[in-house]
């Protein structure tokens, strides 16, 4: 039996698009699959950030491209809608990357809050799946990959709002993907504990924070971008085209830790 694996292990000649692709795991993403052989446009709000991307990828012989989209505005999803789709016939790929968080506790937070990261963190995934759909279908062969958290599965004190958005974005990966299996379209979610991002940097400062973080990491350290985007990178290959409507953690064991009675003996 042969069996082609060089293929099967590739992204090359996927057309994939990647919101929030600038910072932070994002970037990680862009950079994967540029790596892997894909033509990745990204988007984020601030124009200078892509702009430097964008030039550092086209001076590599990377083909990278990118817009400034404000991913929760309707009107700015129809222009990147209307630039893709004259840039390309298909779309391969959606990496749902944008999102953010408040880090207040519940009775700190307001109505904006809630309703600014639901906005953000789960409205605009649902939009976007929703409007590039015709694409993918056209694809014939393509996967979404959402990227929520640890939040969504279990409690770690990120703020109840953030955790209920991620937490949304992970059923709603289920439900997408037992809907539009039917049009070849897989969609799966990864879930990552701490990553070293600028999102997370200033509490992974705090010494008491960061000790607190890793004695209930298993593998005694936070994370790195690279290591969410090579399993989001994973779910849009081939290898993964039985894999659907799951949500893989990328927490060095955070969420199998449980109690460990020789924890410091």
């Amino acid at each position: 039996m042969s069996v082609n694996t060089q293929s099967r292990w590739s992204l090359k000649g996927k057309k994939v698009l990647v919101t929030g692709g600038t910072r932070g795991i994002g970037k990680a993403i862009v950079c994967e699959f540029l790596e892997l052989g894909a033509e990745v446009f990204f988007v984020s709000r601030d124009k200078a950030d892509i702009e430097k991307e964008v030039a550092s990828y086209k001076s590599d012989s990377f083909p990278a491209s990118g817009m400034t989209c404000d991913v929760t505005s309707g009107e700015e999803r129809k222009k990147l809608f209307e630039t893709i789709a004259k840039k390309w016939k298909r779309l391969d790929v959606v990496v749902n990357n944008a999102g953010t968080n408040t880090r207040r506790k519940t009775l700190e937070s307001d109505e904006s809050d809630f309703d600014n990261l639901m906005k953000l963190n789960l409205g605009s995934v649902f939009e976007i799946s929703k409007l590039f759909h015709p694409m993918l279908k056209s694809s014939g062969d393509a996967a979404i990959v959402n990227i929520a958290s640890v939040a969504g599965l279990t409690s770690v004190g990120t703020g109840s709002p953030y955790a209920a958005s991620k937490a949304g974005l992970i059923h709603f990966t289920r439900y997408l993907a037992v809907e539009w299996a039917k049009d070849k379209i897989r969609v799966n979610a990864v879930a990552p504990w701490y990553i070293k991002t600028p999102l997370t940097e200033p509490l992974l400062k705090k010494e008491r924070y960061l000790k607190s973080v890793l004695d209930r990491t298993p593998a005694g350290r936070v994370g790195e971008p690279e290591e969410v985007a090579s399993v989001a990178a994973f779910l849009a290959m081939p290898a993964s085209s039985y894999i659907t409507g799951e949500c893989i953690s990328v927490d060095g064991g955070f969420l199998k830790y449980g109690f460990s009675m020789l924890q410091g003996l």
